[in-house]
């Protein structure tokens, strides 16, 4: 779906309106949602005021991703909430690092918050997937796939994860979950080491 399809109907506005309020046809908007005319650049920022979304948005076909971002931002102008306090989150990406997220007071706005890390994290499986070539990395993947899906919660899975992580420089030496963890790295590093992994 277009963006200026998918935004239109999240604002719940019509195609009549929006070009109401342009000053121009209904057939124009008609045209730039079938893609077989460009939004005319000097609308761009009229449209950008109305929805408070980005012009990438609105010519394009939207993965999930750019839909709950553009839902957050439309949550975000209908709530105005008020952020309460900033939270450590581990963020995936060039650098992998810790960084302080905002949580507001609005649990909707958590919420699709905690979608759009839930579409990041399923966007970066699938194109590390795709990356996985040789069999015995397709099966470290499954293996993977099984531990979460069955020891999830438990603690000393957690611990592995983490430590590997440092071990493997994945994150950073400074960001731990605390003195627990840091003896069981040194334990863990120990055995690693003495098996030349």
């Amino acid at each position: 779906m277009k963006g200026l399809e998918y935004i239109l109907e999240l604002y719940g506005m019509q195609q009549i309106e929006l070009a109401e309020k342009l000053g121009i046809k209904k057939q124009n908007i008609n045209l730039w949602i079938k893609g077989k005319q460009n939004i005319s650049k000097k609308h761009i920022p009229t449209l950008e005021k109305i929805f408070g979304v980005e012009a990438i948005y609105f010519s394009k076909v939207l993965t999930e991703l750019e839909k709950l971002e553009i839902q957050k931002e439309k949550l975000k102008r209908d709530l105005q909430p008020v952020i309460t306090k900033h939270e450590g989150q581990f963020l995936i990406g060039e650098e992998n690092d810790l960084v302080e997220v905002p949580v507001y007071d609005k649990e909707e706005l958590n919420q699709i918050e905690h979608s759009i890390e839930k579409a990041k994290l399923i966007e970066k499986f699938q194109k590390t997937l795709t990356r996985v070539e040789q069999q015995p990395y397709l099966d470290t993947f499954k293996l993977i796939l099984e531990l979460l899906d069955k020891a999830q919660h438990e603690s000393i899975f957690h611990k592995t994860i983490e430590g590997l992580a440092h071990y493997l420089e994945v994150l950073p030496d400074w960001v731990s979950t605390g003195h627990e963890q840091d003896e069981f790295e040194n334990e863990l590093f120990e055995i690693l080491d003495d098996n030349n992994y």
